[in-house]
């Protein structure tokens, strides 16, 4: 008998893998969380049936979400990480000898125990002494938060569930008040290809648009994603993501990445013009 794991990206559209074994099934007080193992993907971590991540292309995700922003400052020492409990993120921001200390705040601590226990490749930096975890809701830590952060990489779920606060004007407003003068916010910004995802994804840029003077978008190509074009939200208080930016700083400090390069970074701002029309529709007529 064949096992296959088959997400729902719309009430007419199935995506689906077929699996080799279940790993690990277990609930926590927030929501499912599964481990599968697959000949295509290798392992991958679903929650509440929804793909998180494969070992074969989580690289893409982990490092477009990291290395715009760090390419921006790679002076930045002190971040913050909402989400992110499967450390893909953090692995990656570990990587600049820059930086000084994570804080990553998840929300639900058995995602952190499995996926250090079944997803090493992405959790095997959570043990290192620059990052501290905060088992708490990334909506309540970050009212607290006051000029502490040069950066916050907001690695959350999509917008139901237990990621929902996590893309109210409120939240964004907090993290303008966490960041620093010159600070930088960067979430994951939905899909803007299926009606409920291009939906989501604008009500995600309007409001991030009222928090932040500089308000961007950029794109990558994630296979495993809906529809596979997936977003990025990039805001600032100061620093434009393309125009304020030293190519040749980060080139410098010699980082091997797989997806990620200087040339894609700028190009990545280069939206279609479907979605262009998209995020004209929710900002400002200036």
């Amino acid at each position: 008998m064949e096992l296959w794991f088959t997400e729902h990206h719309t009430p007419n559209v199935r995506f689906s893998i077929k699996v080799d074994r279940q790993l690990y099934s277990g609930r926590s007080e927030f929501q499912r969380i599964d481990i599968f193992d697959s000949k295509e993907f290798g392992r991958f971590l679903t929650l509440d049936g929804y793909m998180m991540l494969t070992e074969m292309d989580e690289f893409i995700y982990h490092e477009m979400i990291t290395h715009v922003p760090m390419c921006v400052n790679p002076d930045a020492h002190d971040i913050l990480v909402i989400g992110g409990g499967d450390g893909g993120t953090v692995r990656e921001l570990l990587r600049y000898p820059t930086v000084r200390h994570i804080d990553l705040v998840e929300i639900d601590e058995l995602v952190v125990e499995v996926c250090k226990k079944y997803l090493p490749q992405t959790a095997g930096c959570l043990g290192d002494p620059r990052v501290t975890i905060h088992y708490e809701d990334g909506l309540k830590y970050v009212r607290h938060a006051e000029d502490a952060y040069e950066l916050i990489i907001v690695d959350s779920t999509d917008p139901f569930g237990p990621g929902e606060g996590l893309f109210t004007k409120e939240f964004y407003g907090n993290c303008y008040k966490a960041l620093r003068e010159d600070g930088i916010m960067v979430n994951q910004h939905e899909s803007p290809f299926y009606q409920q995802d291009a939906y989501a994804m604008q009500r995600a840029h309007k409001r991030i648009v009222d928090s932040f003077p500089i308000s961007r978008v950029y794109q990558a190509h994630i296979p495993t994603y809906p529809s596979g074009h997936w977003l990025f939200g990039f805001a600032a208080k100061k620093r434009h993501p393309v125009k304020d930016v030293n190519w040749v700083r980060w080139n410098a400090i010699g980082l091997k990445t797989r997806y990620y390069n200087t040339q894609l970074h700028a190009g990545a701002f280069a939206l279609p013009n479907y979605v262009e029309e998209m995020l004209r529709d929710v900002e400002p007529e200036s």
